[in-house]
């Protein structure tokens, strides 16, 4: 199956986490540019950007939430 792209899933998350953590923000920002988990994203890899914005996340609750963290912990894999 082919996943969808990191900016795709950015601007998801954008619509349903209306108050993003401010130390997930950055990361959320960067994954908007990104189109696969391999590209680069300046010196850091798309991987490490879904990784740290992972462990930022924590207070971003809710079904969509726990997919959209499942998906992202899928591809980062």
């Amino acid at each position: 199956m082919e996943s969808r792209s990191l900016a795709t899933i950015a601007r998801e998350i954008h619509a349903d986490w209306t108050k993003v953590n401010y130390a997930a923000k950055p990361y959320l920002d960067a994954m908007a540019s990104l189109d696969r988990i391999n590209d680069s994203y300046g010196y850091d890899s798309g991987k490490s950007v879904v990784l740290y914005f992972l462990a930022n996340a924590g207070t971003w609750r809710g079904e969509k939430a726990k997919a959209i963290k499942a998906e992202l912990k899928a591809m980062a894999k």
